[in-house]
Order: C-alpha cells, then structure tokens, then sequence
C-alpha cells in the first residue's frame, strides 16, 4: 500500500456499441502481446483528466519477439549493485524490453510473492474489462407504499456517495451526495412527515474486514470496512486522504443522510434491514464512472475504491460480492489476457493483504498491456503516477534519480514487511521497458529510495541492461 498524503483533485456516458468494440480491441491487443510470447535473456498531489504526456519509444511493438541483440551491442550495463542492497531485503523482480520482448534482468521473477498495492492494477484491468469503464454505480431510496413515512436507503457499493454539502468536494471529485437525495425523496414525500429510515447494506456477502489486515490500516485511515452503504470512504474528514475509519459506516451514513433530510425527518427512527419487494422508488443518484475510480485509485493508491471495484466485479459476474470470491473474479475477468494465473493467490482487491501473491512476471505482463495505451488499457495508463510528478511518485526519484524525472510510470506498493513498483521505463535510449520489483521481509522505509536507484540505474542502461 502506497502511503500519499497528498489531495487529489481529480464523461459522459458512451454508446454501448463504442464500449463494446472498444474492449474487442484492448482483447486483440493482449492476445497479439501474448502471442509473441517473452524470451530469457541471459541466466497526495495535483490531477488532471487529461492523459499524461509520456516520452515516446524508439522502440516498435511489433518487433519480433524472437529478436536477439546485433553484433555491435553490447549488454554489459550492470544493475547487480542495486539489486544486492541489502536494503531491499529480500529481492525479486524482472525487467523486460517491451518491444523485443527480451528479459533483461530477472530475479526470482517466476516466484509469487506478496505484492502490497501494485495488485491493484488487476483489480483495475478486471474492472475495466468486466464492468467497462463507463460503468457507474446507482444510489437507491424507497417508499413503504402502505406506510409513506418508511422510506429504504439502499446502497449499491458505491464508497464515493459524499455527505459534503453542495459546492464542497470530498476527496472524490464530483462525487454524489447525500444531499441530492435528500431533494428528491423531500420532493416526492412533500408534507408527509418520516418516521422510519430503513439502512439496507446487504448487497455484499460475507465479513466487511479481511482478517489478515491490521487494524491500524483502519484506525490509522487507510483502509474502511467493506459495506455496500458506506459515504465518504467513511472517512472522519470527507476532504482528507488519509482520514480515520470507523467500525459503524453504515450507522453513520443513516446518520448523514437523516440530517440531510432536515425536518422532514427530524423524529425518523434509524434501522438496519433488507428493502422488500413490492417498495415504490423514490429518487436515485449517480456515481462517477469507474474510469474515474481507477485513476484515483492508482494515482494515490486509494485502498476503499480499490476493494468496492473487486466486488462489483465479482457480483457482475454472478459471485456474491465476499472477500472469499475475489480469487476466482478477478483471475476470470482477466482470463482473455492468457497470462497463466494458476500460481496466482489473491485475498483482497486492494493489495493489504500479506497472503496476495503474483509473480513479478506476470505484473510485467500486465504492464506492457497496459502500456499498449489502447482501448481500455488507457484508462489505466491515465491513471499511473509519474515519477517525481504525480500521484504516489510525486516525492520519489528526485535527487541524484532526477534524470528519470517523468521517465518512470508505475504503480507503487507498500505493506508493514515490503515495498513494490510496477510499471514502465521509457529508457535514456528510447527503449521502452516494463517491470515489477519486490523487496519484502526485514525492510524499512529505505527500501523505497534503494528501489528507486535500480529503476533509475536500468533507465540509464536502457536496452544494454545485463543479467549480470
């Protein structure tokens, strides 16, 4: 999990036909990646909408997989100084050319190991291809037709919905609110007056905590409980990244959304309940599209929006929203990769989790999709912080690194025993390079710098980077 303290600040809804064929071709893409297969060489912050401007490769995509270094080049720019830091604790990682495919520097690379928050770029990738990434989230209230005063608050998972009053923002940009809501039910029920408000959380299954989590993530403000009606990330402060978390967010959306009622409701009793068949629909409010929670998500490694995506996959493809479904939801939605997830162990959808375990290879993989920077994998790489400019690289790679300033984009990771990055290099020679690192066990916060100057060390090697 990437710690960044930093704010954010943050379409319309596309033809279903436009999404569809938008998804056939991030699908080809993948498969014509994977084709070519990959051969060993050698043994918080300021957002925009707007794509990031990235260096341009010299490299093409459609080199051959099968391409082998020329006479003239010679592969004898070593990194093996960085990677023995013993600040790394114990190291794995791979880095391959994306355009040839070849592996340049490889450590335990095949091995599945604890990822901490670069999982959530599957979590994304599953997102955007089970849910598309205009998919949004609808926000519910009902009326007891037989009794006018019992109105239903039914939540869909959506963690952005926002108890911030009109023309203030949450972390959530442009996030619905609970004061919309309000309008319409006291709209619809004009003089009649609310007496009970029935909460109803019931559309994920299972514990809302996953029980190999700390709970200082939650006390802490990193992480919430995972409930299908929860506001703000139930975070203390709506305007804070890292705010602290409670064990009651479904009690207190009830209680925000009751004084965003006002008088209407001023003597409603608050229960927890299931809304039954046959309730008239009152009102209803909109989330952002997905796409929207992705990029936040990655950019400052947003823990809640990552789990709340994982369910919603899972529940799209007719699971039951559980911690314990995640494993077959999101290897099935990035089943049409062909990257082999067999060897793959995922408890959570953020990455918090000690147990997760994916192999550097395959995180690698996924980033030279990614990197594809077609279809749906744009919403990613739109996503992606930059190195010492953005996100949860803003303070990163500056220094005697500051020639890989905007060089490096990728996803970080942190967890109480390892730190992560994943993503792309586009290297001082024009190659374009994907990667995952992993120092886990007997670290500290160190680790972070010393994974910075063997990223930065491989952006100088560029496509002369040694195995040895």
């Amino acid at each position: 999990m990437s710690r960044n303290h930093g704010r954010v600040v943050l379409a319309k809804k596309f033809a279903y036909i436009k999404e569809v064929l938008i998804g056939i071709g991030s699908g080809l893409v993948a498969l014509l990646l994977l084709i070519l297969g990959f051969s060993v060489s050698g043994g918080q912050i300021a957002h925009t909408s707007s794509p990031v401007t990235l260096p341009s490769s010299q490299t093409s995509a459609n080199a051959s997989p099968s391409a082998s270094p020329t006479g003239s080049l010679a592969r004898t720019c070593s990194i093996n100084a960085q990677a023995t830091d013993p600040l790394l604790g114990t190291f794995s990682g791979v880095i391959i050319n994306s355009g040839t495919n070849e592996v340049l520097f490889n450590r335990n690379a095949d091995v599945p190991a604890a990822t901490a928050s670069t999982l959530k770029l599957l979590t994304a990738a599953a997102a955007v291809q089970v849910l598309g990434p205009n998919y949004r989230v609808e926000t519910k209230v009902y009326q007891d037709p037989a009794n006018p005063g019992s109105i239903f608050l039914v939540g869909a998972g959506d963690p952005t919905l926002s108890r911030t009053v009109p023309g203030k923002q949450s972390v959530y940009l442009n996030a619905p609110k609970l004061s919309d809501l309000a309008v319409g039910v006291n709209a619809k029920v004009g003089t009649t007056p609310i007496t009970k408000i029935t909460l109803d959380s019931t559309l994920f299954n299972g514990p809302s905590w996953e029980p190999t989590w700390e709970r200082s993530e939650q006390t802490q403000g990193f992480m919430s409980e995972v409930t299908a009606l929860e506001v703000d990330g139930d975070r203390a402060n709506p305007g804070a990244e890292t705010s602290a978390r409670s064990t009651t967010p479904v009690a207190n959306a009830g209680k925000y959304f009751k004084a965003a009622l006002g008088a209407s409701a001023a003597n409603a009793t608050i229960v927890q309940g299931k809304v039954p068949a046959g309730m008239t629909q009152l009102t209803s409010v909109l989330s952002q599209p997905i796409s929207v929670w992705i990029q936040h998500m990655l950019l400052v490694s947003d823990n809640t929006e990552a789990e709340y995506l994982a369910r919603l996959v899972s529940l799209k493809e007719g699971m039951d929203g559980s911690f314990s479904s995640l494993d077959a939801a999101i290897k099935q939605a990035l089943s049409y990769t062909n990257l082999p997830s067999s060897n793959l162990v995922i408890k959570d959808g953020s990455g918090l989790s000690n147990l997760n375990a994916v192999p550097p290879t395959y995180l690698a993989k996924l980033a030279q999709l990614i990197g594809s920077g077609l279809g749906n994998w744009n919403v990613l790489m739109n996503g992606m912080p930059v190195a010492h400019e953005t996100g949860s690289l803003t303070d990163r790679f500056g220094g005697a690194n500051l020639d890989a300033d905007g060089k490096v984009v990728a996803k970080t990771g942190w967890i109480k025993h390892g730190y992560t990055l994943a993503g792309l290099i586009y290297a001082k020679d024009g190659t374009k390079m994907v990667f995952a690192v992993y120092a886990l066990g007997n670290v500290s916060d160190s680790a972070k710098g010393a994974i910075d100057n063997l990223i930065a060390a491989a952006y100088r090697c560029g496509n002369t980077l040694s195995n040895n």
